[in-house]
C-alpha cells in the first residue's frame, strides 16, 4: 500500500495504478476491514478506481495514527475473505427521446436493437462514484460499444439518462450538461435524499440494465411520482 497525505483531513492509500476489477476487489476489501475495525473519528471512506481516501475528524484522530493502523493491514490476508455487494437492477427505455444517440452506433457497425441487446442484461461493476451523487462509473461495457464521447458535449442532459463514455457506461443522476452517447433513460431516481438508502449502489456492487418500453417506463414514472415504486436488489457473495 502506498499511503499519502494530501489534507489536514483525510488519508489516501493507492493500491495501484490501473483500473482493473482486481484492484477494485483489493480496496472494497480495505474498505470493509477499516469499517469493521470503527475507528473513533474516521467520517468517511470513499473508494475511486485506484485509491481509497479515509476522511477523518482532526479532533479525534489525526493522519499518523492512521497511517500505523493501515501498515499493520496485510493486503493478502484480505483477499482470501469473501465479501458481499448488491446486484441492482435498473429499468431503462432505450432509444427515441429518452435515448437520441442509440442511432449513432451504425459507426460501430450495429443496428440500434443489437446495442440494446449488448447493453442490457449484463452485470456491470460499479468502480467509482463521482462527477455527481450518485453517478457510477461501470466497467464490464462490451469492447463493440466503446464510443467517444460527443465532441460538442450538452448543456442539458435529463436525469436518469443512460450512456456511454468512451470505455465506460453510467447514468446521470440529476439533470446536468454532459458529453456521453445517449442509449436511454431510467424513471428510478438515482439519488434521493428522502429514501434510505440515498443511493442504491456503492463502489464493488453491481448493475444490470433491463430494456422496457415506453408505456412501462410511463407506468414506473407514475409510481415514482406516487412514491410506490420498487428497486430489484439482491445480495450476492463475492470471493
Amino acid at each position: 500500500m502506498d499511503i499519502k497525505r494530501y489534507s489536514e483531513n483525510s488519508v489516501t492509500v493507492y493500491l495501484g495504478d490501473e483500473i482493473s476489477e482486481a484492484i477494485n476487489k483489493q480496496l472494497v476489501h480495505l474498505k470493509n476491514e477499516l469499517e469493521d475495525m470503527e475507528m473513533d473519528g474516521v467520517s468517511e471512506i470513499v473508494i475511486s478506481y485506484t485509491s481509497l481516501i479515509i476522511y477523518y475528524d482532526i479532533f479525534k484522530t489525526n493522519g499518523k495514527d492512521l497511517e500505523d493502523v493501515l501498515k499493520t493491514i496485510d493486503p493478502a490476508r484480505l483477499e482470501k475473505r469473501s465479501f458481499k455487494y448488491n446486484l441492482v437492477e435498473i429499468p431503462v427505455c432505450y432509444g427515441g427521446e429518452y435515448g437520441p444517440d442509440l442511432e449513432l452506433f451504425d459507426d460501430n457497425g450495429l443496428s440500434p436493437e443489437e446495442v440494446i441487446e449488448l447493453h442490457s442484461d449484463t452485470k456491470y461493476l460499479v468502480y467509482m462514484l463521482g462527477f455527481m451523487p450518485g453517478f457510477p462509473y461501470l466497467g464490464g461495457l462490451d469492447e463493440r460499444l466503446f464510443k467517444d464521447r460527443l465532441d460538442n458535449p450538452r448543456t442539458s442532459i435529463p436525469a436518469g439518462s443512460v450512456g456511454i463514455g468512451g470505455k465506460q457506461t453510467g447514468m446521470y443522476p440529476f439533470t446536468s450538461p454532459g458529453g456521453w452517447n445517449l442509449l436511454g433513460r431510467t424513471a428510478i431516481p438515482l439519488f434521493d435524499e428522502n429514501r434510505d438508502p440515498q443511493i442504491l449502489y456503492e463502489a464493488g456492487d453491481r448493475i444490470i440494465y433491463r430494456s422496457i418500453d415506453e408505456d412501462e417506463h410511463k407506468k414506473l414514472q407514475q409510481q415514482v411520482e406516487n412514491n410506490d415504486y420498487e428497486v430489484k436488489i439482491t445480495s450476492r457473495e463475492a470471493k
